[in-house]
């Protein structure tokens, strides 16, 4: 399998690299190539930019989170039928989960796909400096291909042509692809958890045909194009097994109600994938804008997002807050993490009423509470996994959720680089949530089980 594309990566956060993917995604989508966008890391909101210039899902690539295994299987299910495949990188291309290059960085990505990177050099105030910036990424590390290089924030034509002259005389294989002259007008808009949704803040057509005419003037699209990934990766894998695949062929769908709407959007596009592979069929639905639940459901996905956003809203609609909470109480599962886990409390400390299945408040920080990788080792048996399920995930917000009392189970023994944390994943009858985004391909029984559930469920005569 020939693909072509690249890895755009930087040597730190803040070097341009999510405006300088948006715009190539913008303008090879502009020219008629079907674009197949990816994201490093565990980032819900840069994806969400990628499907808005691209048409398509942007699908989570991450090597801490996932196995190696199913980071080249997903990468080579999404990339294929593409005429390139673009993965944006996470941080510094070798900042990972530790001080070392490794897990969870860009640098294991490109290594995992066969990625050749292109690298994006925040060029201000540098002249050689920047060559000898770039030598070291290039030589750093045998499994990384350095492709080349854009330099971005380029003062003058004079500073493009000198930082060219001095790549070349330093790295005489390592390809310029063009210089980006400084304008802070391309800047997108950002709030506390990062970037604004591309559901908030959705880029107008004007902002994108800019994003692209800079990508056309400033660089050499055709030798980006041209760039091709490894050939020498393993054909993909088949994740379930062959029992799980006869059941979910013979036996009809469990429709399980998925939250999507502008204050929850924070899902893993594979998570759901998963869930279709293991039987599900997958029905979308609006807490903030339908009266009830999507009819014949026997499971709910409550994912994460902004719902302290739109607090008010969600809790003006009582008719959803009513069907979920009976839903809960009628045994359906359900699964809901971060933001899910909010609209599930009693609500805001602010005012606004939630759902109430958890007897407590929730209330935004002026800082923020958590960030990083999370293992997640289930405890007692839930709708997602057994009790000695291991699976792995992130955790970033600025909420915190008040102390439950003790009859509401935590099932969640809760590490971060084998440091133990407090008891998390909060369980009440067959409902779980928790602060913790769990990515499904961490492990492949989560999603067979979640539909297994359901399908229990179903079962037992109950249907909403």
């Amino acid at each position: 399998m020939n693909m072509r594309g690249f890895l755009i990566a930087a040597p730190q956060s803040g070097s341009g690299k999510t405006t300088v993917s948006l715009a190539i995604m913008a303008a090879l989508a502009r020219r008629g190539l079907t674009v197949a966008p990816f994201k490093c890391g565990p980032d819900f909101i840069d994806p969400g930019y990628h499907q808005l210039v691209t048409g398509r899902a942007s699908i989570n690539l991450d090597g801490w989170m996932c196995p190696a295994e199913f980071v080249r299987d997903t990468f080579r299910l999404h990339a294929a039928g593409s005429d390139v495949a673009v993965i944006e990188g996470v941080m510094g291309l070798f900042d990972g989960i530790g001080s070392s290059a490794g897990e969870g960085s860009s640098a294991q990505i490109a290594a995992l796909s066969g990625a050749p990177v292109v690298l994006v050099v925040n060029a201000r105030g540098m002249a050689a400096s920047a060559a000898a910036l770039v030598k070291g990424f290039a030589e750093f590390d045998p499994q990384v291909r350095l492709a080349g290089v854009i330099f971005n924030n380029v003062g003058s034509p004079s500073h493009g042509e000198l930082l060219c002259q001095s790549l070349a005389a330093a790295l005489p294989d390592v390809a310029v692809f063009g210089c980006i002259p400084r304008d802070d007008s391309l800047a997108i808009a950002s709030r506390h958890l990062g970037l604004v949704t591309a559901e908030d803040n959705p880029l107008s057509t004007e902002f994108v045909d800019r994003l692209a005419e800079m990508a056309e003037g400033c660089l050499d699209l055709e030798r980006l194009i041209e760039l091709g990934f490894d050939s020498a990766q393993p054909p993909v894998r088949v994740r379930l097994s062959d029992e799980e695949r006869l059941v979910s062929a013979v036996e009809p769908p469990v429709r399980i109600a998925v939250a999507r709407d502008v204050a929850f959007c924070f899902c893993y596009p594979d998570n759901l994938r998963l869930l279709r592979e293991a039987g599900a069929e997958i029905v979308f639905f609006s807490p903030l804008a339908d009266p009830g639940l999507p009819p014949d459901i026997s499971g709910i996905y409550l994912p994460g997002g902004y719902p302290e956003l739109h607090a008010e809203r969600l809790a003006a609609n009582t008719g959803m807050r009513s069907a979920i909470f009976a839903a809960v109480r009628a045994d359906m599962p359900l699964y809901g993490e971060c933001g899910g886990l909010i609209y599930l409390s009693q609500g805001l400390a602010e005012g606004a009423e939630s759902v109430g299945i958890f007897p407590a408040q929730a209330r935004m920080l002026p800082k923020r509470k958590a960030l990083g990788y999370r293992q997640v080792e289930i405890c007692a048996d839930t709708p997602i996994g057994a009790a000695g399920s291991v699976a792995r995930g992130h955790e970033f917000h600025y909420s915190e959720i008040d102390p439950l009392p003790e009859e509401i189970a935590r099932v969640y023994r809760v590490t971060r680089q084998g440091r133990a944390l407090s008891a998390e994943g909060y369980s009440y009858r067959n409902c779980l949530a928790s602060y913790i985004h769990l990515h499904f391909g961490s492990n492949p029984a989560i999603a067979p089980a979640f539909v297994s559930a359901c399908r229990i469920y179903l079962g037992n005569g109950n249907v909403s």
